[in-house]
Formats: structure tokens, sequence, C-alpha cells
């Protein structure tokens, strides 16, 4: 084991001093060494609780036979990050996360670990972190939110963002907007809907990393402890065995892993992620390989934002990814049974799981994960688009898309920056039928990347969601819906052609066929080029400095250049 340097070798006595006055006994120096890798803080509603899970899973590793040692890492919520310049910090703390977590593994020769993570990027980042390290390691989220009641509907994060824009066209009181502020997030938890965080935590399940149930089981279910101590067990078993995350995650897996995330509607950002996820384990996955996948796999369930009405608690009573997966596995193709999981095998992970006829939602019965024979559509909830404005691919959230909105040519309303745009459309400036670019607003240009979900539910809010399109080479939250169009690649900051778009502008987005052109001739980008002004880093100073020289643009997963 990796730990027997610190353990058995007599040079090592000082070691052993230091380690016996963290609490080692020497009868734990035939154990294992666990590290219990924990992203608590306070201030993130999705890990306020984690404190008491890293004890929970710190007793079950040891109960097991193994030593645990607990340690933290940071965390960011986006939704409280968002339209300032903390949200320029959300996509980079995922390399730090990564980073720490190498850091504190290798510095202490741990044998294996359980990654507690759940909301924004400490998920990535810890499986980013775990295919980097390629030691033994267990996923375990936190647990999703419980949806809010707000006169007499239910609510979520994005009901308050769009009740922005619903209170300045006046068509909600200032007394609506207090209410739903009040009661959209009701318990601790990653937030409600099938939003990023939820989305990973879903797709961790089917990498082979996380235990079934990981993704949908409320943080306040009861059934949650039994996961985490079900995960501080398994890391054990996994230690014995040496099954490692490069054993598990393969390409395949990542196939099975989009295959879930098109049939749920998952959020854009799983392309980043999941993308740098497979850099760190050296798997060569090509974006356009998703849109391969989505064409085979049937939309089977539709949650929040693209049904304000479902959310994830809706999903585990239907069954959740499991019986997603159950349903999926009867089309030939689709999903491959036999990868390896912590659990064994795919296929074994879902053995008896299927859908949960009709469940009682804040909606009433209702169907949750359709069937094969009544897909919610025949292809897959995401789309990967190119064109002459994103010669390296564009991601959209078909699920989330009006149907008026699949093809659709618009006016270019351009804007350097979210702050612009956000602006304009809270003043009005915005109308049926334009398309707004935010641009300089990648990894590169933000820098970080910044998530639009202030525009897009401004957008929504004032009732023009099935009338103007936004694109962009930042990003969007999971909460995002409409034709939104992110991850523009490459970003204006790296020389991609969105960085020539002019006012007036026509943008051609056409969806079912996977295009995104602005009408010009490449003559006339090649010589509106020439007059593009050199990129210059928004932040010169700190961390964000040093990440803006480094970043990579959103086909390569926004990794950092080494």
């Amino acid at each position: 084991m990796r730990s027997d340097y610190l353990k058995k070798a007599v040079e090592t006595a000082p070691h052993r001093s230091l380690l016996r006055r963290c609490g080692v006994a020497k009868s734990d120096l035939n154990k294992p060494f666990i590290g219990v890798v924990n992203s608590f803080t306070e201030t993130v509603p999705g890990h306020v609780h984690l404190q008491k899970v890293g004890r929970i899973v710190k007793e079950a590793v040891e109960k097991a036979g193994g030593k645990a040692f607990e340690f933290n890492t940071i965390a960011i919520c986006d939704g409280i990050a968002m339209g300032h310049m903390g949200m320029h910090y959300s996509l980079p703390s995922r390399e730090l996360i990564a980073d720490s977590i190498e850091s504190m593994m290798e510095a202490h020769r741990l044998d294996g670990m359980v990654l507690i993570g759940n909301c924004d990027k400490t998920v990535p980042g810890m499986l980013m972190a775990a295919m980097r390290l390629n030691v033994p390691a267990v996923y375990v989220s936190g647990g999703p939110m419980a949806a809010g009641r707000c006169g007499g509907k239910s609510c979520d994060l994005i009901s308050v963002f769009e009740g922005v824009g619903e209170y300045e066209e006046k068509k909600i009181t200032k007394k609506d907007l207090e209410e739903l502020e009040e009661k959209s997030c009701p318990t601790e938890g990653s937030c409600s809907g099938m939003f990023t965080a939820n989305s990973m935590n879903c797709l961790a399940e089917v990498l082979g990393l996380a235990l079934p149930g990981n993704g949908t089981i409320l943080a306040v279910d009861k059934k949650r402890e039994k996961l985490y101590r079900e995960a501080g067990k398994k890391i054990l078993e996994l230690v014995k065995k040496d099954i490692r995350p490069r054993d598990l995650v393969t390409k395949k897996s990542i196939d099975n892993a989009f295959a879930l995330d098109v049939a749920m509607g998952g959020s854009t950002n799983t392309t980043l992620h999941t993308l740098a996820i497979a850099k760190e384990g050296g798997i060569d996955y090509p974006l356009e390989r998703i849109n391969q996948i989505a064409k085979k796999t049937p939309y089977l369930c539709k949650v929040s934002p693209s049904d304000p009405n479902v959310h994830i608690e809706d999903v585990q009573k239907a069954g959740g990814v499991s019986a997603i997966l159950t349903e999926l596995s009867k089309k030939e193709g689709v999903l491959d049974l036999k990868q390896k999981t912590i659990s064994g095998t795919l296929g074994g992970q879902i053995k008896g799981a299927k859908i949960r006829g009709n469940p009682s939602t804040s909606s009433g019965q209702r169907k949750i994960i359709h069937s094969l024979a009544d897909p919610i559509s025949k292809e897959g909830a995401l789309k990967v688009l190119f064109g002459n404005l994103a010669q390296k691919g564009s991601v959209v959230k078909t699920g989330g898309v009006d149907p008026k909105m699949l093809q659709f040519t618009g006016k270019a309303k351009v804007y350097d920056s979210q702050e612009a745009s956000l602006k304009a459309i809270l003043a009005g400036k915005i109308k049926a039928g334009d398309c707004v670019v935010i641009r300089y607003e990648g990894p590169k240009g933000g820098p970080g990347m910044v998530e639009m979900l202030s525009p897009t539910a401004a957008i929504v809010g004032m009732g023009l969601g099935d009338k103007v399109a936004l694109i962009t080479d930042g990003r969007f939250s999971g909460g995002t819906r409409g034709a939104c169009i992110g991850h523009i690649s490459p970003e204006a900051a790296s020389g991609g052609n969105i960085a020539v778009v002019q006012n007036g502008d026509l943008i051609e987005i056409d969806i079912p066929k996977g295009k995104l052109n602005v009408k010009l001739s490449s003559a006339e980008i090649k010589q509106r080029m020439k007059k593009v002004k050199p990129f210059k880093a928004k932040v010169q100073t700190g961390w964000l400095a040093r990440y803006c020289r480094f970043a990579t643009s959103a086909d390569t997963g926004a990794i950092l250049k080494i």
C-alpha cells in the first residue's frame, strides 16, 4: 500500500511520531490509510450539513477496518457568486479543488479516498482528482434539496432568478418576489432541479465512481445515511482489491454517462466537466461523439428548468437514475451494461430497477420517467453545434428550447461582458427577433467562463424566452432554459470568430442540423479579424491572472495547459 512507506520503514520513525500526535495508534499501522475528503462549508446550502456527513463516513471507514483522515477542500456556490466578481472564481475553483486533493493525498501517502461533495465545481473537481491520482476512490454527494412551495405551485432557485425579470416587467409584486426568495430553497442540499450539481451527481453513478441513489436521494432523506455508511465500507473493499478509477471510467462508461445525460436533459456544463475528467484519465473524447449518442438515445425525463413542475425528488419517487438506465437498456446499442462500477457492473447495479408508475408530485400525478414507447422526443436533450461561429463546437440544451426556436435567425446585439448584456436586457433594449451575443466570457476571456443565468432568466421572466436567442463563449447555469447556446469554441479571447460579430449581423441557428453561423463570407470574417484588438486579460493580479494564462477553450473541457 502507498502508506507502507510511512508505516513500516525504520527511517520513517519521525513520520510515525508525528502521526501519533494525529491520533494514530500502533494498531492503526496495519490498516489502510483512507482520506475522507470533505467540502463542508457554511457558505453553500448544499454543503452546510457535510460536517455531519464526514463524521458518518469516517466512522464507517474505521468500522470496516481502515484508519480515516478527514481533510477539507473549498466550495463555491454558483448561485451566490452569480452576477458579481465572485462568479469568475467558480470554474477556476474546479482546478483548485483537484489540485488540493492531489496535494494532500500525495503528501500524506493515503491509500484511498472517499470524496464528499455536492454543488457546482466540487463534483467535477473531485472526480478529476480521482482520475489524476488513480488511487481507489468512492464519490458520495450530500444529496439534492427539496423543492419549495409558493403560491400553490412548486418553486426552486430558478423561480427566484426568473422572478427578478417578472418583477421588472411588473408581472409580479415585490411581495411576490420576497415570497419566492423565502420559500424556493427550503432545505439543505444541491438546488432541486436538474441543474449542474445534480446532473453531475447522477452521472457519477454511471461513470462508476458512486453508489446507486447518489444523484437523487434527497439530502434530508434518512436513506442518505445508509449511502454514506456504504461508501465508507466500499472504499476498504476497493483498496483490498486494488480497483482504481481508471479501471472504471473508460470511453464506453463516458458514453453511458452521456446517454443518461441526454435522456434526462442534464446541464450543458456536464460536457465541460466530463471532458475534463476524461482528459485527467488520458482518455481522448471528442465533443462530436455526444451528438452520435444523442441521436440514438431518447429523451425520457424532463425536469426543472425544462419542466418547472418536476424536480429531483420526483425523479427519485419514479425510480431514480437506475430506472432511467433500465428503460434505456431496452434499446439496443445505447448502453454498455458490462462496464465496471464500484458496485460490480452497470448491469448489476441497475438490476431490478423499474419505473414506478406516475408518482404524485407537487403538480399532481404525472408521468416523470417516460418509456421507450412514449419518449418526450426520439433524440436526446443535448446537442453540439458547429459552424463559422463555432469551428470547434458549442452546446445547447435542446430539452429546454421552445420548439419555435429550434430554427432561428436573429439580429445580433453584441456585448463584451455579461454585466453589459444584463443591463441592456433589464432596460428593455432587447426585442423579439434579437440574438444576444455575449463574448469575452470564456475560460480565458472571463476569466473563468462565467455563468449566464441572470441574463437568460431575465429574458424568460420578461416573456421573451420564445422570441430571443442568446449565444456566448461563456457557459450557462444548469438552471438555464431557452434558445441559449454556450461554450462557443474557440472563444473570443483565443481568436474565435465570435470576436468579429457586429450589431445587426444575422445569426443563423439550426439546432436540428447542428449548425451555428453568422451570415458573413469567409473573406469578410478574415477582413474583420485583422481589426480585432489583441486580447488583454481583464484581471492582472492574483490567482485569476495565472488561470487566464493557462486556460483552454471549452471544447477541451476548459482544462489548464501544463
